[in-house]
């Protein structure tokens, strides 16, 4: 009995690896992963309420870059995903720096 409930731990793990590995590549994700990580953060103390509506903002700023970028053709061409990824990267750090700055609720 005890071998079969760890059995399925082991599986419902893998299966939600699974699941996360096969959502990377999903557009938006990673917007999403760093608004989670924003929630985070203002949930853990480690954003002050200030620190937050600044990465906010950010994060809507590059929605709203993407939906312009969209809006001519519904597509993004490789030249648009680049930057898009670079005010990512930018945002991603912003968001790690905020959250390991010693500033704590």
């Amino acid at each position: 009995m005890k071998r079969i409930f760890v059995l399925c731990v082991i599986s419902l793990f893998t299966l939600s690896s699974l699941a996360s590995i096969a959502s990377a590549g999903t557009p938006g994700n990673r917007q999403a992963h760093q608004r989670a990580r924003i929630h985070d953060g203002v949930k853990n103390g480690d954003l002050l309420p200030r620190e937050a509506r600044r990465l906010a903002i950010e994060q809507r700023h590059i929605q709203k870059t993407k939906k312009r970028m969209r809006a001519d053709d519904g597509k993004l061409d490789p030249a648009e995903r680049a930057r898009l990824d670079k005010m990512q990267d930018r945002a991603s750090r912003h968001i790690f720096r905020a959250k390991h700055n010693g500033r704590a609720r």
